[in-house]
Order: C-alpha cells, then sequence, then structure tokens
C-alpha cells in the first residue's frame, strides 16, 4: 500500500507516544506512574461545565460559525483586553478545536515551501512538525540555561535571514516553564522591527499558569501588533483539556485566511463547548487562581525532590506546570540489566521500564540533555514518581 509521502515529513509527537506507552503497560496490570502529559489533574469548574448543561438544554446543537459564535468571540476580545490591555475586534478571533488547530491554521496560512520559521529551543514539539507539513524550513536556535532558556535579542538577530517569515515561541513556555519579561520582550521587538517580513506566533496558552507575576504579551507593542499572532485557549488555566477549544486573535488578513483554511478542515468549533468557554472567559477566576495555587505548592515539591538526587541540575520554573531537568550526568551509565544509557531517550525508556514512570525526552524538545517532568498531577503521585526515579537513577553503575 503507498501512502502519502507527506507522512515522511514529520514525526509523531513524543509526548503523546509515552503516553500511549504508558497505556498499554497499564493495560498489562503494571502501576504506572504517568508524569509525561501535561494535563491538569483538576476537573474542569462547576460553572462552566454548568453553563454546557444549559446549552444542552437550550438546543444548541446544530453547526455553528466557522470562526466561532459571535458572542464567544466578542468574550475573547474582552479577555484579551481586560488581561491583556490588547484591542481587538471579533473580526480578528478565529475559534478552533483546541490551540494546536490554531496553530496549524496559521502556519498553513503564512509559510510556504522553502520559507525559513525560527524556533527557540527548548520549543513544543509540534511546532516544527506543523512547520514540515507546510514545506517550511525548520530553523532552531538554541538558548541557553543561563539565560533561562530564553531566546536573546543578540540570538534572535543572528538567525534571521531574507528567507524568514516567522518566528515561532511561547510565553510562558513548554517545556521549560520559561516566562519572558516586558524588557525582554521590547528587545525582541526591536529586532523585529528591522525586519518588517516577519510574522510573530505568541503561543500564550499557559498564561494562567503563572506563579512570579503578571503575564506580558509581544503583542502589546503598537508597531508589531500588525505581525503578531497570539495562541491560547481553555485547556490550561480551565482544566478544559477534552472540550478542545483555542483561539487566535490576529491581524484581520491573517484571521480571514485562518477562516478559510478550517473551513475545509473542520469548519465551526463543539458548540456545547463554545457555550462554556464564554462561562470560562467571563464568569468567576476563582478557580483558575485555586489550581494555580496548587501548581506552585506542587511545583516547589518537585524541585526539593530533584534537589535530593545526585547529579540532577533544574531550574526552579516562574511558570506552567513542568521541570526541565539536565540528566546529563548520567549518560554512560549502564542499567542493571546491562544496558547503556546513551542519552535522554535512552533513560526515559529505563524510567518507563524498570521504574514504571513516564515522562519525555528532552531531545523532542529540542534539548537532548533534558527530560521533562510534568507536575500536573496530585502529590501523592509526584512524590511516588520522583522516589522511583531516584531508586532507578541509584542503581545505575559508572563504566570502568
Amino acid at each position: 500500500m503507498e501512502l502519502s509521502s507527506l507522512l515522511t515529513r514529520f514525526n509523531e509527537p513524543e509526548t503523546l507516544k509515552m503516553a500511549k506507552l504508558g497505556r498499554e503497560l497499564r493495560a498489562q496490570g503494571i502501576d504506572l506512574t504517568d508524569l509525561s502529559l501535561g494535563e491538569p489533574d483538576f476537573d474542569t469548574p462547576v460553572h462552566i461545565k454548568d453553563a454546557a448543561k444549559k446549552a444542552i438544554d437550550d438546543n444548541y446543537s446544530h453547526y455553528t460559525p466557522v470562526a466561532g459564535f459571535l458572542d464567544l468571540r466578542q468574550a475573547v476580545c474582552t479577555k484579551l483586553m481586560r488581561d491583556n490591555g490588547l484591542g481587538y475586534t471579533p473580526e480578528q478571533i478565529v475559534v478552533s478545536t483546541g490551540a494546536k488547530q490554531s496553530i496549524a491554521n496559521m502556519v498553513l496560512a503564512i509559510v510556504d515551501k522553502g520559507d525559513e520559521v525560527i524556533i527557540p529551543t527548548p520549543y513544543w514539539v509540534t511546532y516544527s512538525e506543523i512547520v514540515k507539513l507546510a514545506g517550511g524550513i525548520v530553523k532552531l536556535v538554541k538558548t541557553r540555561q543561563v539565560n533561562g532558556y530564553k531566546i536573546t535579542a543578540t540570538e534572535l538577530e543572528a538567525a534571521i535571514t531574507e528567507r524568514t517569515k516567522l518566528f515561532m515561541f511561547s510565553s510562558p513556555c513548554n517545556p521549560t516553564g520559561a516566562l519572558y519579561n516586558k524588557e525582554e520582550l521590547a528587545a525582541l521587538a526591536e529586532i523585529f522591527r528591522k525586519h518588517p517580513q516577519v510574522f510573530v506566533m505568541s503561543d500564550e496558552i499557559y498564561e494562567h499558569i503563572n506563579f512570579t507575576g503578571k503575564h506580558e504579551s509581544i503583542a502589546q507593542f503598537p508597531f508589531l501588533k500588525d505581525r503578531t499572532i497570539v495562541i491560547n485557549g481553555l485547556s490550561k488555566g480551565f482544566a478544559m483539556t477534552g472540550w478542545r477549544l483555542g483561539y487566535i486573535a490576529a491581524p484581520l488578513e491573517i484571521a480571514k485566511a485562518c477562516d478559510k483554511i478550517q473551513g475545509q478542515f473542520t469548519s465551526g468549533p463543539n458548540s456545547i463547548a463554545q457555550r462554556a468557554a464564554i462561562a470560562a472567559l467571563l464568569g468567576d477566576l476563582r478557580p483558575t487562581y485555586q489550581m494555580v495555587q496548587k501548581f506552585k505548592e506542587r511545583r516547589d515539591i518537585v524541585m526539593q525532590l530533584l534537589k535530593e538526587i545526585p547529579g540532577i541540575s533544574c531550574d526552579t520554573p516562574p511558570a506552567a506546570f513542568y521541570v526541565f531537568p539536565d540528566v546529563k550526568a548520567y549518560f554512560g551509565r549502564t542499567t542493571p540489566a546491562g544496558d547503556i544509557i546513551v542519552n535522554a531517550d535512552d533513560l526515559c525508556m529505563y524510567f518507563l521500564h524498570t521504574a514504571h514512570v513516564s515522562v519525555v525526552t528532552g531531545k523532542a524538545f529540542g534539548e537532548s540533555d533534558c527530560i521533562r517532568i510534568s507536575f500536573a498531577n496530585s502529590t501523592e503521585n509526584l512524590e511516588k514518581g520522583l522516589k522511583k526515579i531516584k531508586e532507578a537513577l541509584a542503581n545505575l553503575q559508572r563504566q570502568n
């Protein structure tokens, strides 16, 4: 059977691969501790679920506009002005089946074959694969731990060429939790001022999972706003992963392009989820704040447990719900079964099959010396998982 060559351009997301392997082990009766997926373990707040139930009773059971209900797009505009000081009209908002589809729409609308797309590493695994699907050229820029895994203005300027079409980044960042402050964003914006052909994708899906202060968006700079596409959604801040709703706020021409593309893929997003999203965006934010406080407590516990493991180097993440420890001190060691741990991929598979803990290799995010551990899990499971990781690492033997 000969399938499309398109399938050879991109890889399966490592995060989903680990989740699938974990499910297979559970099906065999193995007690697996899953610290791989970036999914809040909290339930969707009651007022949001009530809005969905009401929508069912009110017969919101028909096709929706491709870009989403007008009142939901108005709610997104209200949220962007209230939280971010950003002015948009509903025509500049496109609601999609998750932020991942929002990103795909945007890339397909902007990137042509041969266009360069700059992505600072570490980055979310799907960015590069969507660019490859569009025929673009991925240009990874390695950032440094000493800079908090954030790209500097100097590094950005050195990477831009006449073929650069798009810059893709997240703040807060998955997988590092890196958070750009206003001064850092302003420095990057000044570089983009010199290169008017470059669009900017600002992925802000972890906006609410912030342990340090005010969220800053690069779209706040007036001279750059007309080239910036803000990506956001409901999954992380409102514990609505399964509801599958994301959105963009973009220049009108790009919003119209995304509407056109989405019209051929999925058409309008789920009607019931959209009614729930209005309640989430305009309703009581206290459940979100309470969830974030719990994440902060878990982060502190995880950081303390990591400090007790020799050879692990890890910065305290200021946002999101991941830690991204450097584990290269264990490369070259031998497992009790006689296998050599060559890299982070090997280490993750060792944890999975020996310690029965699921984490994700940093290689998937563009940083091969690290692994990603999610603390979007209960304190009990985090303590259990880190204990098993510590014991598994202690059982590795140095080579003579």
